[in-house]
């Protein structure tokens, strides 16, 4: 046998190899993420002695069904849902809007330190959000914004950083003869924006709604701090959950019951990735490639 068969064979051995470390790991990861999700749903449909019992049980018995119906029924939850699919559509609709804008200024027009503003908003990347939470709430205060949804409406209009960046990449992607089309028969810059490069980042826009969604959805600080018990979400909810039922009128805890409402809580978020996951991938993937 030669050598160059030998290592042929060695090298479809290694490859074998390293393929089945990654499946192990891949399954690994993927068992380490859905247990604590199977233990939330299997939970869900327990009684609350069943749930303290010790040993653990894995299902309840009966079944109880009916957690998710006192979830929904116990505290008004679709109220609080309203409030946080109106808070996560609004900022994330703007949000999208006005990074895509930036990041299109910033891929296609030229103006004086344009380089040094991009690095500003590159290192805006490494500020934590927590830094700036204090600041922000003393200008909320002082402005009387306290208690409403404008301190959201504003963080829309300023753009994310990270979006900006993501949108700035996307856009440097796109064929410079489409600009250059759109000039000769006549279109501003703005008309080039919303007809050409918008059409043309449904990858990006997908990724970027989807992320910033999910990101208000599942934000308990901002809402705990700025909005009171009527206005507040969904999220803040269910971290501090107080039942009364028919028979009790001062209020307890359940945690079967808030484990059904969480789980109740996850699916929009769940249902809109599986949606444009298409969209989502390619955004990632094709992002700053030419």
């Amino acid at each position: 046998m030669s050598r160059a068969t030998n290592a042929r064979q060695r090298d479809r051995r290694a490859k074998r190899w390293r393929e089945a470390l990654s499946y192990v790991i891949l399954y690994f990861a993927t068992l380490v993420i859905t247990i604590p999700i199977i233990w939330m749903i299997l939970s869900s449909l327990k009684s609350e002695p069943e749930f303290t019992k010790y040993p653990p049980i894995l299902l309840g018995d009966p079944i109880r069904w009916d957690n998710y119906a006192n979830a929904l029924t116990w505290i008004p939850f679709f109220r609080y849902t309203w409030n946080s699919t109106f808070l996560a559509t609004m900022s994330s609709a703007l949000t999208v809007i006005t990074s895509a804008m930036v990041g299109f200024a910033f891929a296609r027009l030229e103006a004086p330190g344009k380089g040094k503003l991009f690095g500003i908003v590159v290192a805006l990347l490494m500020v934590p959000a927590i830094v700036t939470i204090i600041p922000q709430f003393v200008i909320f205060a002082r402005l009387g914004l306290t208690n409403s949804y404008w301190p959201w409406f504003l963080w829309g209009l300023a753009a994310s950083p990270f979006f900006i960046f993501l949108f700035r990449q996307f856009f440097t992607g796109i064929p410079k003869e489409l600009e250059d089309a759109a000039e000769v028969d006549g279109a501003g810059m703005l008309r080039i924006f919303w007809q050409i490069f918008l059409p043309n980042a449904k990858p990006a826009l997908a990724t970027a709604f989807i992320l910033n969604f999910v990101g208000v959805w599942g934000d308990w600080v901002a809402p705990v701090i700025y909005l009171d018990d009527s206005k507040t979400t969904l999220a803040v909810k269910l971290a501090t959950p107080t039942y009364t039922n028919p028979g009790d009128v001062t209020g307890q805890i359940f945690v079967t019951i808030t484990l059904a409402a969480a789980i109740i809580y996850t699916i929009p978020p769940v249902i809109m990735f599986f949606l444009a996951q298409k969209n989502i991938m390619e955004g990632v993937v094709t992002t700053g490639l030419k």
